[in-house]
């Protein structure tokens, strides 16, 4: 079975795959490992994630 893309997941799927994404990328630059420009990247998708979790949490009340 094919899985689900985001589009259809519920919204609740929805926001715990992006917090648990934000996880992973606090985690990856918290090592200091990551050039700048990663760095940077991560940080653009990390402000996308959070806008997202932010938008189910106010759709949620």
């Amino acid at each position: 079975m094919a899985k689900k893309s985001p589009e259809n997941a519920s919204p609740v799927a929805q926001f715990e795959q992006s917090l648990e994404s934000l996880e992973q990328l606090v985690e990856q630059m918290e090592t200091g490992e990551l050039s700048l420009e990663a760095s940077l990247s991560a940080y653009e998708r990390g402000v996308g994630l959070y806008r997202q979790c932010q938008q189910a949490l106010e759709q949620a009340e």
